[in-house]
C-alpha cells in the first residue's frame, strides 16, 4: 500500500493542498514536490519525515482544516516518495521527473525549473555534504536549471539549447541516486 504508485486523482489532491495551503516560502506545485521528493530519496541519509514535513510549508506546518486532509495529503507523500525511492533503486531507467510543459512560439516545451528548484531544497534538507568533482557537476547540472527564471520565456528562448539541458537533468538526478545509494 505505501509503495503504490499514485493515481492521477491523488496527484490531484496534493495539488490541491499545495495551493489552498501554501505561501511563499512553501513547495508550491506538483513539479518542486517531485523534485524535492526524489532528492530526499537520493539523500546520503535517509531525513526523517518531521524534517521534511514541515519544510514542504517553509517550515511551519499548515493549519489544517481538517485531519483527515492532512492525514491523506502525508499519506500519498510517502506513497509517492516510496515510489520514487523503489524507481530509483530498482528500476533507475523507469524513472520520469515530474516536469511541466507548456508551449512556447507554437512549439510543445518542457520547463524543468520548478522541479530543479524543489531538488534543490530536498538536497538543502537532507544537508547534502561536498561531493566530489564528477557528482558536483551533476548538481550543478540540476541547480543551473533552478536558478533560471523562465517564468515568461524570452521570445529569443533558444528551444535546442534549452531542451538539451532538460534532457540532462533525469540522467543527472539517477546519477547522484546511484552516487549516495554506493555511500550509504
Amino acid at each position: 500500500m505505501h509503495d503504490q504508485a499514485l493515481a492521477p486523482a491523488d496527484f490531484e489532491f496534493i495539488e490541491e493542498v499545495l495551493l489552498k495551503y501554501g505561501e511563499d516560502h512553501s513547495v508550491l506545485n506538483l513539479a518542486e514536490l517531485d523534485g524535492y521528493f526524489t532528492a530526499l530519496v537520493s539523500s546520503p541519509t535517509q531525513v526523517d519525515v518531521s524534517e521534511w514535513f514541515p519544510a514542504i510549508w517553509g517550515g511551519r506546518n499548515p493549519e489544517w482544516e481538517q485531519i483527515d486532509e492532512a492525514q491523506r495529503f502525508l499519506e500519498l507523500c510517502i506513497r509517492h516518495t516510496n515510489t520514487l525511492a523503489s524507481q530509483l533503486a530498482l528500476d533507475a531507467e523507469s524513472f520520469k521527473a515530474r516536469f511541466e510543459e507548456t508551449e512556447h512560439q507554437g512549439r510543445a516545451l518542457t520547463l524543468a525549473e520548478e522541479w530543479c528548484f524543489g531538488y534543490i531544497r530536498g538536497a538543502a534538507i537532507g544537508k547534502w555534504p561536498a561531493l566530489p568533482a564528477e557528482q558536483a557537476a551533476q548538481l550543478e547540472t540540476i541547480s543551473w536549471c533552478a536558478e533560471q527564471d523562465n517564468f515568461e520565456l524570452p521570445a529569443d528562448l533558444d528551444v535546442q539549447a534549452h531542451q538539451q539541458r532538460v534532457a540532462a537533468i533525469e540522467p543527472a538526478a539517477r546519477a547522484l541516486h546511484d552516487y549516495w545509494a554506493s555511500k550509504r
